[in-house]
């Protein structure tokens, strides 16, 4: 299965990508969880320590292995460098292993923009084609606000991305936008996750909002993933067995379309 979660910042990406991912690996799938949003903050979710985190030095920034593997010159302009990069070895070699789940942070590229031409952003779109279409692993990746990783070739890999709401308006509109954005490159199989959602108003308005898509799960405003938030420890620590059950829940309605031939 291989599953992005995008939505607008702090609607809770982070929070449902490390629950879905934990989740797997203790059911005993080889997961590989990619965070793929600049603001990164899925090590957090997945309860890897703040010690820990400090270690891991993500991709667009492990100058020594761009300019080996493009042959050019970090924020050197006007080079010519390899656009078809060998990257197959590089999940293995550089994520972090924790609690069952492989992490691989890609970071962001920190001059020309996201788009640019540069040896990192070639380096880390390679990576994302391979990781898609040729990795048997289960994936979960941490969007940012879009689908800037992924183009035409690698949406066909990706079985669904998940859009997470939550109940506000800024929400909804960034949702529409991804909604149009995943459409442009042919990836339609869009589903959604309400979450932060405190009563049936809050429902109801995203239910109205996202009319003709699915709604796959829909998560309450938990005081107990805050405080795990924190405490720096996993999303999933503590929960109590109805909260646990929605991201079961969510898993389970995943499996379902993907064993139907739905997604």
């Amino acid at each position: 299965m291989k599953l992005a979660v995008s939505g607008k910042g702090g609607v809770g990406k982070s929070t449902l990508a490390a629950a879905l991912a934990l989740l797997m690996a203790r059911d005993g799938a080889r997961v590989l969880a990619v965070d793929a949003d600049p603001d990164a903050n899925l090590a957090s979710a997945l309860g890897i320590p703040a010690r820990d985190q400090a270690l891991i030095v993500p991709i667009s920034h492990q100058k020594m292995l761009i300019e080996e593997r493009t042959g050019a010159k970090v924020k050197q302009y006007g080079q010519m460098f390899k656009l078809n990069p060998e990257v197959s070895d590089i999940a293995d070699g550089f994520a972090y292993n924790y609690a069952g789940v492989s992490l691989l942070v890609l970071g962001a590229v920190d001059e020309g923009g996201s788009g640019c031409a540069c040896p990192e952003n070639v380096l880390i779109r390679a990576l994302v084609t391979d990781l898609v279409l040729f990795k048997d692993d289960v994936l979960v990746m941490d969007m940012e606000a879009g689908v800037e990783h992924l183009g035409r070739a690698t949406a066909k890999g990706v079985d669904a991305m998940i859009v997470v709401v939550e109940p506000g308006q800024n929400s909804v509109d960034c949702a529409l936008r991804v909604i149009r954005m995943a459409n442009e490159i042919g990836l339609d199989r869009l589903l959604f996750v309400a979450n932060k959602v405190e009563n049936d108003d809050d429902e109801a308005f995203i239910r109205m909002a996202l009319q003709g898509h699915d709604l796959i799960g829909v998560v309450p405003y938990a005081p107990a993933i805050r405080r795990n938030d924190r405490d720096g420890v996993s999303v999933l620590d503590g929960l109590d067995d109805r909260l646990m059950g929605v991201f079961v829940g969510i898993l389970g309605c995943l499996r379902r379309l993907s064993e139907g031939s739905l997604l």
